[in-house]
This record gives C-alpha cells, sequence and structure tokens, in this order.
C-alpha cells in the first residue's frame, strides 16, 4: 500500500534573533514590507515584531540597490506586503544569513497525510508512505510518523529501533527535503 504526505506551513514562523529593548529572543514577522528609496538607491526591508515588548526590527532584504536593477515584479509583490514573499524571504538562506536569525517552526506547520490509517489492514500488509515538503521545514521523521498514523512518538522511536520503520534516509535528526520510508507490519 502507497500514500503520500504533505507538510504545509500554516503561518509565517518565528524569527530568532536577541531584541536590544527588552532581550527576548523571538519576533513574529508578519509579512509588512518598508520600501525606502534614496535618489537611484533602493533599500527594502521585511518587517517582524518582538513577541515580548512589541518593538519592530526590520530585516534587510535588499540594500543600496540600483532601481533598473530589481524586477518590477518584485518591486510589486514589496510595495503590496506579499505574504507569499515575506515566507519565501525567510526560507531564503542568504537573507536568514545577512541578518544572522534563525527561524522556530514549533506550530506553524501541519501534515496532511489524506485518509487516517485503518486499524483493521493485515498486518503482514508494508505501508510506503512518500513525504513531499511545501516549504522546507526542518521536521524530525519521527514526529511526522507518529502524527501521521496516530501513535506517539515513544511507540515511532520503538519502531524505528526494532527495525520496522525503513528509509533511504537517517529518521533519527531533522529533515526538510522529501523522503520514503516502509513501516513492516
Amino acid at each position: 500500500m502507497s500514500r503520500t504526505w504533505v507538510v504545509v506551513p500554516t503561518c509565517l514562523p518565528i524569527v530568532l534573533r536577541r531584541c536590544h529593548r527588552c532581550a527576548s529572543g523571538r519576533f513574529r514577522a508578519n509579512g509588512k514590507f518598508r520600501v525606502n528609496a534614496n535618489h537611484k538607491l533602493l533599500d527594502a526591508w521585511l518587517l517582524a515584531l518582538c513577541t515580548g515588548c512589541g518593538d519592530t526590527t526590520k530585516l534587510t532584504v535588499l540594500e543600496r540597490m540600483n532601481v533598473r536593477s530589481v524586477r518590477p515584479e518584485f518591486l510589486n509583490l514589496l510595495h503590496s506586503n506579499d505574504p507569499g514573499l515575506a515566507a519565501e524571504l525567510l526560507q531564503d538562506p542568504v537573507v536568514r544569513r545577512r541578518n544572522r536569525i534563525a527561524l522556530d517552526w514549533d506550530d506553524a506547520w501541519r501534515l496532511d497525510s489524506g485518509a487516517p490509517h485503518q486499524p483493521n489492514q493485515p498486518e503482514s500488509e508494508a505501508i510506503e508512505v512518500s513525504v513531499r515538503f511545501a516549504a522546507r521545514i526542518p521536521v524530525r521523521p519521527v514526529r511526522l510518523i507518529a502524527e501521521g498514523f496516530g501513535l506517539s512518538r515513544a511507540e515511532a522511536g520503538r519502531l524505528l529501533a526494532e527495525g520496522n520503520l525503513v528509509s533511504t534516509v537517517r529518521l533519527g535528526g531533522k529533515l526538510s527535503g522529501d523522503f520514503t520510508f516502509t513501516l513492516k507490519r
């Protein structure tokens, strides 16, 4: 039997960065941008609010770019505060490195596993599951397996330790790319 699961983001992740006002380390990006023009040079920032004090921080998207080198479609998305662009930019490794931020994806994604697992399924049948990621969300595969089959994480870990979960990728750490696994019964 074969199934496909999809890990889908539900909202923008929490931005992990130290607040200069209250020393909190968490910011909520709301998808708003600020664009500033100085003669023929553009600066653009993604705005994020501190979860502790509400102070705003600016995450640099463009810095001193010539107006002619910026695609008009991209500029229109910045001006219209496109939430899809905000999600894309938060996942961009260059933007994260430039702003020295990390992302916290807890409670910002869900697993679409399709039909629920039927307990009356024959015990000898193996289930092959293909997991796809709609965005680069780092998640522990054991957590996905537990959630997808309605098991506890301890039970999913026990299945992995006993060799009943088989995959070509290591299921022990975090993954953010597509993978497949087989659950043996």
